[in-house]
């Protein structure tokens, strides 16, 4: 199946009390496992994360041919400005064009400024970009602009790349390799959390308790963490 709604919470339980464990964002694929009252369990085809979501009317995989490059981008019911709706699809959405204007693509009963997409083979530095999501809220669980965790800040970017990356810092710190020095685009690790250098001094990160993806001082961060949360670097990537 295929996710044809913007957003879409994955909780640990089938219960809306439960735990946000990640998101769905537009036009990502999912397994589903089993039903029970109102709920799915699913699988996510690209990281393989379990979780439990609301049921709703999803789509059937189709071909992807384009992918969102912007924070966010507004959707329109026809390719002109005045016919803005009130819906944007997150950055890394996947979408299925259909039809192509001067200045917009169409897929589904939407229209996108081509401006906000690029074809879904495209590559670049992985995190050429991540300095978009500067001040966006933070979020236990969120992979978008309306808030991001500090692991999806990290994955959202891979996975726009068409590259695999877990979900969670346990699992990322494992899967890339070990780096003995600290230099650009280089990733941290703390126990349960995650950051990305900018350069050999700064670096960004989705920070729960500033409640927000700011950028800080390297060395002032490693004793930020160290006082408040008792935590030391526990790897390089």
């Amino acid at each position: 199946m295929m996710n044809n709604y913007p957003i879409v919470n994955i909780y640990e339980k089938n219960s809306l009390k439960s735990k946000l464990s990640s998101q769905l964002i537009y036009g990502e694929k999912f397994q589903i496992l089993n039903t029970k009252k109102g709920w799915l369990k699913i699988k996510t085809s690209y990281d393989k994360y379990i979780g439990f979501i609301k049921k709703k009317k999803f789509s059937k995989n189709i071909k992807i041919t384009h992918k969102v490059s912007s924070l966010n981008a507004n959707l329109y019911s026809k390719p002109e400005e005045k016919f803005l709706l009130d819906t944007k699809l997150p950055f890394c959405s996947n979408i299925s064009v259909t039809e192509a204007n001067k200045k917009f693509y169409k897929f589904r009963n939407y229209w996108i400024k081509k401006k906000n997409v690029v074809p879904i083979n495209y590559k670049q530095q992985i995190f050429k970009d991540i300095k978009m999501f500067k001040n966006m809220p933070y979020k236990w669980g969120g992979k978008t602009f309306r808030g991001i965790d500090c692991s999806a800040l990290v994955q959202i970017f891979f996975k726009f790349n068409n590259l695999y990356c877990p979900r969670d810092t346990k699992d990322q710190i494992k899967y890339f390799k070990k780096e003995r020095k600290i230099k650009k685009n280089s990733i941290i690790f703390w126990k349960g959390h995650v950051a990305v250098c900018l350069s050999k001094t700064q670096l960004i990160h989705a920070y729960g308790p500033k409640k927000k993806v700011l950028y800080m001082d390297i060395k002032k961060t490693f004793k930020l963490i160290k006082r408040t949360a008792k935590l030391k670097v526990i790897g390089i990537r």
